[in-house]
């Protein structure tokens, strides 16, 4: 009977610590993760020219670094690669060499959605991105 209790308590002494180190790290990662993450969505209105949608990637590596990528989908345009992001409080900053754009906004207090211009090849544009559910 002694041998039976100790080896219950044993397997479940197991099992719990081996939930607990699968869950808490998982969830300790999931409040760390940073709201600039995600994909967001937004209209570029170049003036006589027609509107442009644009699709910023951002993501997060496990050192906090973020990386991003940048979809036109009006011009067929996917994957154009984000080559500086900076995100500091609510203030997002990126840059992307192929396509000459720099963006400069702030995040808004629910999160949701980011106020900022892209400056196009010396052209700047207004353009408010909103995060994708």
């Amino acid at each position: 009977m002694k041998k039976s209790r100790a080896a219950r308590f044993a397997l479940y002494s197991g099992l719990t610590l081996t939930l607990a180190l699968g869950i808490v790290p998982a969830l300790t990662m999931a409040q760390d993760t940073p709201p600039i993450v995600g994909d967001w969505n937004g209209t570029l209105n170049p003036g006589g020219q027609p509107k442009k949608h644009i699709v910023v990637h951002i993501a997060a590596a496990q050192d906090g670094s973020l990386s991003g990528t940048i979809d036109y989908p009006d011009q067929n345009t996917s994957g154009t690669p984000i080559t500086a992001i900076t995100y500091q409080k609510s203030a997002l900053h990126f840059e992307s060499t192929p396509s000459l754009t720099v963006y400069d906004g702030t995040m808004n207090s629910d999160k949701a959605s980011i106020t900022g211009t892209m400056k196009q090849a010396g052209v700047s544009m207004e353009l408010i991105l909103k995060k994708t559910p």
